[in-house]
């Protein structure tokens, strides 16, 4: 174990899957820097409550001054960030035709330019301390092929891309950098969003694992890509998804 706690930085954390990510993390043992558009308020108090150590800072991952912030943030309080876990996204979903040019900057802008931001603020301190770990989140829908997510798919795809390409870079430094892929999770937002639709029961029975994914089957991964027990799995992309998709 580190001789103090490693700090993880978490983008989109005020909800959803992120929030159940900051809870994992810190009940690991790290201290958890809930990052989002939003506030964090409500993930921090459940991280508190269950006796970990977390703080919220707003971060707009799309603003080169805000990301700086953040990183500023990260480093007074804590010297740096340890992990890095890329969660934000935007979501935008319709036909070529029917999408606007505003629909796919907002979902690029969030899905990629957010991803390079984050990473180029928060690696120099993984650099300093010879360790660190880097954890984006793409999607099974870069393997699937189902219509009205071109931006959505594309920003994802480059996600993958990404990871790639930055593991062969940060790998001499003692920085990992991997990517999960989860499948269509429920959450609050996106059943309320899909409940009707009947797509999770749809998706469930084409899974090796006939049931609907939750935020709590996606944890364990990230916890795994974030101990000294991943230090040699670098540059890959995990699918979470109960075997729809299968490599």
């Amino acid at each position: 174990m580190p001789s103090k706690p490693r700090t993880a930085v978490i983008t989109g954390a005020a909800q959803g899957i992120g929030r159940f990510w900051a809870l994992r993390l810190a009940s690991d043992g790290m201290t958890v820097v809930a990052a989002d558009v939003r506030p964090c308020d409500e993930t921090v108090a459940q991280v508190t409550a269950a006796g970990g150590r977390a703080v919220a800072v707003l971060c707009d991952v799309t603003d080169e001054a805000s990301v700086k912030d953040l990183q500023d943030e990260v480093d007074e309080q804590f010297g740096g960030a340890d992990v890095l876990v890329n969660n934000a996204i935007a979501y935008a979903q319709g036909s070529l035709m029917e999408l606007t040019l505003a629909d796919w900057r907002r979902v690029v802008s969030v899905g990629v330019d957010g991803l390079f931001l984050t990473s180029r603020a928060l690696v120099p301190s993984m650099k300093r301390r010879g360790w660190g770990r880097v954890i984006n989140v793409a999607s099974n829908t870069f393997d699937l092929m189902l219509p009205g997510l071109v931006p959505y798919v594309t920003a994802k795809g480059a996600v993958i891309g990404f990871t790639r390409a930055l593991a062969s870079e940060l790998g001499p430094y003692g920085i990992t950098v991997n990517c999960i892929a989860p499948g269509l999770t429920r959450t609050e937002q996106s059943w309320e969003a899909l409940a009707e639709t009947g797509l999770f029961d749809r998706m469930a029975t084409m899974q090796a694992i006939p049931r609907t994914e939750v935020p709590e089957d996606l944890v364990g991964t990230l916890s795994f890509l974030a101990s000294d027990d991943a230090a040699f799995v670098t540059g890959q992309t995990i699918v979470v998804d109960g075997g729809l998709v299968r490599h």
